[in-house]
């Protein structure tokens, strides 16, 4: 199972007010672990980042203006992200500005290219009901050490995630049910084909030769043999 767990950083919070991308990060996981693929690239908005969204992951319009812009990385990211099950945390809000940036390229929605989406806030929220449930409260509640999350960055947030999804569906795992399963099968399947044990009747001379050790093992414990006391007790 490829799953894809994925983060944006934004230049604000609604695109349907102009918002952008400026950061996407998709980090690999096959058969619940990270394989170390991974896309990450900045975006160049062409547009001035709000106050409120720079205190949060810490990205400049300076820092962006040498970086590609969304249509130069899109077809690299939905590449990267083909037939895979989307991991994200709060998903609305970043499935909302990629296929806001799909559209203004003529591209096909998110879901086209993926194979569904998970979103880990909706998870947790019903494992945790009125409690915290953002990223940090998450890595505090199962232990994930997130010292280095000074700001919000997308690539690190995806580690993150990573190891909280690992966290919150545990519980799902069945390999250990599939192995006792094929265990359980081999071995029927070894027992109809085991071959019948061959009884082998004692000879006479084996049986004389039986009693006569059975007699000597008698006087030398001057009748304190277990099996002629059952006997008697017939």
């Amino acid at each position: 199972m490829r799953q894809i767990i994925l983060d944006t950083e934004t230049t604000g919070l609604d695109p349907n007010q102009g918002h952008r991308i400026i950061e996407v990060a998709a980090v690999e996981m096959v058969n619940r672990r990270l394989t170390g693929n991974h896309l990450h690239r900045y975006v160049n908005p062409d547009r001035d980042i709000d106050a409120g969204a720079m205190q949060v992951h810490g990205i400049t319009p300076e820092f962006l203006q040498d970086k590609p812009r969304f249509s130069d990385v899109a077809q690299e990211f939905v590449d990267f992200i083909q037939g895979a099950e989307l991991i994200i945390h709060n998903a609305p809000f970043d499935v909302g500005f990629l296929n806001m940036e799909l559209r203004l390229l003529e591209m096909a929605p998110l879901a086209t290219w993926c194979d569904g989406v998970t979103d880990t806030l909706a998870m947790a929220k019903a494992l945790h009901p009125g409690q915290r449930n953002n990223l940090d409260a998450l890595c505090k509640r199962y232990g994930v050490d997130n010292a280095a999350r000074t700001l919000h960055g997308a690539l690190l947030d995806c580690e993150l995630l990573a190891a909280v999804y690992l966290a919150l569906t545990r519980g799902q795992e069945s390999l250990s049910i599939g192995l006792e399963a094929r265990s359980t099968e081999a071995s029927q399947a070894a027992a109809r084909t085991r071959p019948r044990p061959v009884l082998l009747p004692a000879s006479g001379e084996e049986l004389s030769a039986h009693a006569s050790l059975l007699e000597a093992i008698a006087r030398e414990s001057k009748g304190a043999c277990l099996w002629d006391a059952e006997q008697g007790a017939v």
